[in-house]
């Protein structure tokens, strides 16, 4: 008796790992699922208007749109998850996420670290001081102290223009917006920034600041992916080649410049 009651819960115990494993299969299994379909985007979110906080505490902008879209077309959910931009590169090598998305200009340094879309904005450094500024052309920064974000294109567009040997000081900020700030108050003289953001403030704050016609240098924005996932390259650049076929990077661009600023 003794006997088959023990082979009986024997047969019962095999059963309720075998019923166990199963589950944690199936839950493994559904996790990477949900995974494969996720699509996690580093973002500055105080990069207006590519990806930035409103009033609402909601991340919007013209890449968070075209993310979206983009997200769409491949059948992924997206997922923006703010980061410090100076870690950036690190944060793609990691894994946490899966692409760098927000104003992300392409360079020779990060082309040797990240794989690239092709380019999908134009845009260029420029210098912006305040409109009472004595500040009219780029000789006028000697002795002058100059805010920038740190680990963005401004620093590099800065360091290979003879100015940057003759400028007072440069401080680096975690983004534009404190960049900005301390020039409103006073604390520094001008802030080398994109081109593009600066045309946005502008429309908020047209009496506010002047930016200098000499630019610092041309630059093109395009979208981080990690090297050798050329997988995920391939497909998020069909999606992007079908958005601009079908008008919807055009729509996504007139919404937030006024005109179709997409290369094609």
């Amino acid at each position: 008796m003794k006997r088959k009651m023990f082979a009986l819960l024997s047969i019962l115990f095999v059963g309720f790992v075998i019923a166990g494993c199963s589950d944690a299969e199936s839950s493994d299994s559904d996790q990477g699922d949900q995974e494969d379909n996720e699509l996690v985007i580093g973002i500055d979110d105080a990069f207006a208007p590519m990806g930035f906080r409103d009033e609402n505490n909601e991340i919007v902008g013209f890449d968070i749109d075209m993310a979206k879209a983009a997200g769409e077309i491949m059948g992924k959910e997206v997922i923006f998850q703010p980061i410090d931009w100076s870690t950036k590169e690190s944060e793609l090598m990691s894994g946490r996420i899966d692409l760098i998305w927000n104003g992300y200009t392409i360079t020779e340094e990060r082309q040797e670290k990240v794989l690239f879309t092709e380019p999908y904005l134009e845009n260029a450094q420029v210098i912006v001081t305040l409109q009472d500024s004595d500040i009219t052309e780029l000789d006028d920064l000697k002795g002058k102290n100059v805010g920038l974000q740190a680990q963005s294109s401004a620093l590099d567009a800065l360091n290979a223009n003879p100015i940057s040997e003759e400028v007072g000081s440069i401080t680096e900020f975690s983004d534009n917006v404190l960049a900005l700030n301390d020039l409103k108050t006073g604390r520094i003289d001008a802030v080398v920034i994109d081109e593009i953001v600066i045309d946005y403030y502008m429309t908020k704050e047209a009496d506010t600041y002047k930016v200098l016609d000499e630019a610092l240098a041309p630059e093109q924005y395009g979208v981080g992916v990690k090297k050798g996932n050329e997988e995920l390259l391939e497909e998020l650049q069909a999606a992007l080649d079908q958005m601009n076929e079908d008008g919807t990077s055009a729509e996504i661009s007139i919404k937030w410049f006024g005109v179709d600023k997409v290369l094609k």
